[in-house]
């Protein structure tokens, strides 16, 4: 074995436990520490790699160990719930990591590629490829930017302080040079001639301390009087939720619930009631509605709806029902594989070894205005939409306070439905609102404008949360900038590490 293959052999290891630990600072677990610790020892790693290919490996591997530990629940989801056989589940979710984990992999070929003195790559160039790749899977192929190192920070890092004014990649962004930063302070040189780690430490204690001090900024200012509200968890176990002869049960268990709730907001999960719209019985909703108007509010439901005038459309909705006028939200991100098939040609096998109902959506329109109810005007997203916080900002600031509906029986007893609730306290953070979760099985939570939770229902259980929740006004630096503002300090900060590059080797020239 050559000394370079022992190095490496030492290394891979050592790059997929620290994936593994990264995933440490997620909920449920909110050890925010440990994504910048781990970010480090992986820059480390590279540093130190003896080769282009070395350095690919080491970051696909991290990348195993990180996907592979993060997202291990899309095989509950196949197999468990979607009754794909275990071999072909524990395959494609296998795969999806490995699709995921090229992604650190382009990291390390790329910083490899620079020349640029060391400090500079640990500081500016990793940082910003890293978050660049962020952002990338954010997008690509429709998007998956679950597992983005700076929901890790919310709610508690003082990082957290940044989300408001630069949203998740920002943070992210801020994670990754403190790994930097931190590196620097460990491995840096004391010598003559040569910048102290004391400099370094200071660096990174006024990053730290900058966000907390945003932390104590009240972006957005609460309006009117708190409403009170109800969230009902459901708690129909999936592979029952849309059989026939549990339709009439579960429209009872959501009936009584709601009569039984004296909020001016009452809010069901998605697709709460497994009817389309169309035929769910009018007396049934005609009576929730009167329930609501006497409370003096409206209440959320999620159902699906079909539309057959031009074409068959199925759309995954969510209807008022009260004192205000019916109003829609219908969901516009959607799921591959799940709410829809992308490349039938070619992928309509993998649809024909599930089952999962209501499998052909169509798109909502994309810019949707929030709904005017209880007195307050509520910005809608559906499940997985609240992934993605440049699309949630498109109702703000309209809005007042989000309400998120989900249903993540699909993950089962996993971390799932625990990193879908921090993505939501990151939700809160940025827009400076409270952010309502109504979800079937958990985790169904009222999250304040800190990214906080107030109040929670334990998972797997029938029940109702009630509590009284704050509108808000105002825009954040994140509602007015979007993305626009971190991308251009990844652009600024990959040019700057570039132009480094160049400079070295002209004056090694």
């Amino acid at each position: 074995m050559t000394p370079h293959l022992y190095l490496l052999s030492r290394k891979l290891p050592f790059a997929l436990l620290l994936g593994v630990l990264a995933v440490a600072g997620f909920a449920p677990f909110y050890l925010f520490p440990f994504p910048v610790l781990s970010l480090a020892g992986l820059f480390w790693l590279w540093k130190h790699s003896p080769g282009r290919f070395a350095a690919v490996l080491v970051g696909f591997v991290f990348g195993l160990g990180f996907f592979g530990a993060g997202v291990s629940w899309v095989y509950v989801s196949l197999h468990d719930y979607g009754a794909m056989p275990a071999p072909l589940a524990a395959t494609a979710t296998f795969l999806f990591c490995l699709f995921l984990a090229l992604f650190p992999a382009a990291v390390g070929f790329l910083q490899y590629m620079s020349r640029t003195k060391w400090i500079i790559k640990a500081t500016l160039l990793l940082p910003a490829l890293w978050v660049a790749m962020e952002w990338v899977r954010g997008w690509i192929f429709t998007g998956f930017p679950w597992l983005a190192v700076g929901y890790a920070q919310a709610p508690y890092s003082p990082l957290a302080g940044f989300a408001p004014v630069l949203g998740i990649y920002g943070v992210s962004l801020l994670t990754a040079v403190s790994a930097g930063l931190l590196l620097c302070v460990l491995t840096g040189k004391t010598s003559a001639g040569h910048r102290s780690r004391a400099l370094w430490a200071v660096l990174l204690l006024a990053i730290w301390g900058s966000g907390f001090a945003l932390k104590q900024v009240a972006w957005t200012q609460p309006e009117g009087e708190a409403v009170s509200v109800s969230l009902l968890q459901g708690n129909i176990s999936q592979d029952l939720k849309w059989r026939e002869d549990r339709t009439v049960s579960t429209l009872n268990s959501y009936r009584n619930m709601v009569l039984s709730s004296h909020s001016r907001l009452i809010i069901l999960p998605e697709t709460a009631l497994p009817l389309f719209y169309h035929n769910v019985p009018r007396s049934y909703l005609d009576e929730l509605a009167e329930h609501a108007r006497a409370n003096k509010g409206d209440l959320l439901i999620g159902l699906p709806e079909y539309e057959g005038d031009k074409r068959e459309s199925y759309y995954n909705s969510v209807l008022s029902f009260g004192s205000a006028a019916t109003q829609t939200y219908r969901k516009f991100h959607l799921v591959p594989f799940g709410e829809y098939v992308p490349l039938k040609w070619f992928f309509g096998w993998i649809i024909e070894s599930l089952q999962i109902p209501l499998t052909d959506f169509s798109r909502g329109d994309k810019f949707q205005k929030p709904m005017n109810v209880a007195g307050q005007r509520v910005a809608v997203n559906v499940c997985y939409e609240d992934v993605f916080g440049e699309e949630i900002i498109r109702q703000l600031p309209a809005a007042t306070m989000l309400v998120n509906v989900s249903n993540d029986a699909w993950f089962g007893d996993s971390v799932a439905p625990h990193q879908h609730l921090q993505i939501s306290q990151m939700r809160a953070l940025e827009t400076g609102r409270y952010m309502l979760r109504a979800t079937n099985t958990g985790v169904t939570a009222i999250v304040n404008e800190r990214g906080v939770v107030e109040q929670r229902l334990p998972e797997f259980v029938e029940g109702m949360l009630n509590g009284r929740v704050q509108g808000f006004v105002g825009e954040t630096p994140y509602i007015k900038w979007g993305n626009w503002a971190v991308l251009s300090m990844m652009a600024v900060m990959i040019m700057l590490a570039v132009s480094f590059g160049r400079q070295k080797k002209v004056s090694q020239s």
